[in-house]
């Protein structure tokens, strides 16, 4: 398969994963609280991938332990947390729609960091979407609600980890196979303080088999099976056939998703938020209307 064909594939699937994650992390609030969540998350998609990081322990990439480190924390824990914290607050439609100003934030790291050079239509884009985030966070839940400054904050931190993690893996772990990656982060570089993190809400001491838990396990472990293993060896995989951008550009599909998925468990949002998501889609659109410029 080419690699034109291969990340259009890749682009779809992530985003029918991804989208599903939100209304998965809403599921398992309602059994767990958002700590354990996040540790549950990471932890089943590190045990699961554990037998591959074994029997390729000899591929570990020494030389670049302090990028994988790095895009291990960013990517696949601190906003594992962050995100089941800020949907105790907010829907799982308005997390979906704040995750897609990850373009935008691709372009602000790999200014910042990576020495990417950016155009005034980036620019121009970026603050329009800002905007749309502003009306969002002033835009209340969809029945009148409080202003959740607090949680749109949390969402974006998360966001802008993601694209730090994105960054990272495409300028310096692009040697490392997308499946072996993906073991490594999760089982080697994420698994103890995964489970340090699990032992410090008290779950082991307050867990017991039944049926509330065990469908709360159920829904933490299709998001770690499916939104966190499997997406993130694709996400790496997609990094390998495209660009950073390209592959954030996910994020602008995911809303769709998560809206429809909360849509169907009865979510609602304002108007002013209806407008937010579109002034943020919309300035995502623009910039996105030539391509990324290159590296210096």
């Amino acid at each position: 398969m080419n690699a034109d064909k291969e990340k259009w594939i890749l682009l779809i699937i992530l985003t029918l994963i991804w989208g599903s994650s939100f209304i998965l992390i809403k599921k398992s609030l309602e059994h767990f609280n958002p700590y354990q969540v996040g540790a549950l998350r990471v932890l089943i998609a590190g045990i699961i991938l554990m037998p591959v990081a074994i029997s390729k322990y000899r591929l570990f990439p020494k030389k670049h332990l302090k990028w994988l480190i790095l895009a291990a924390f960013t990517g696949n824990f601190i906003p594992m947390f962050l995100f089941p914290i800020a949907e105790t607050e907010v829907s799982s439609s308005i997390a979906g729609i704040i995750n897609s100003m990850m373009p935008i934030f691709v372009i602000i790291v790999g200014a910042l960091i990576w020495k990417f050079e950016t155009t005034k239509r980036q620019m121009v884009g970026t603050l329009i979407s800002f905007a749309g985030v502003c009306l969002l966070a002033f835009g209340g839940d969809g029945e009148g609600g409080k202003f959740k400054l607090i949680p749109i904050l949390l969402l974006l931190v998360a966001t802008l980890c993601y694209a730090l993690s994105t960054t990272t893996v495409k300028s310096k772990l692009m040697d490392v196979s997308s499946t072996i990656l993906s073991a490594f982060v999760f089982s080697f570089v994420l698994f103890f303080p995964s489970l340090i993190s699990l032992m410090f809400t008290g779950f082991f001491s307050t867990f017991s088999f039944n049926e509330d838990n065990m469908l709360g396990l159920m829904f933490v472990g299709l998001l770690s099976v499916f939104g966190t293993g499997l997406a993130m060896t694709l996400n790496y995989r997609l990094l390998k056939v495209s660009t950073p951008l390209f592959a954030s550009t996910v994020t602008l599909l995911m809303p769709i998703v998560a809206i429809i998925w909360g849509f169907l468990d009865g979510e609602k949002l304002s108007v002013l938020q209806f407008v937010g998501a579109g002034v943020i889609i919309g300035g995502l659109i623009f910039l996105r209307a030539k391509s990324v410029a290159v590296k210096k």
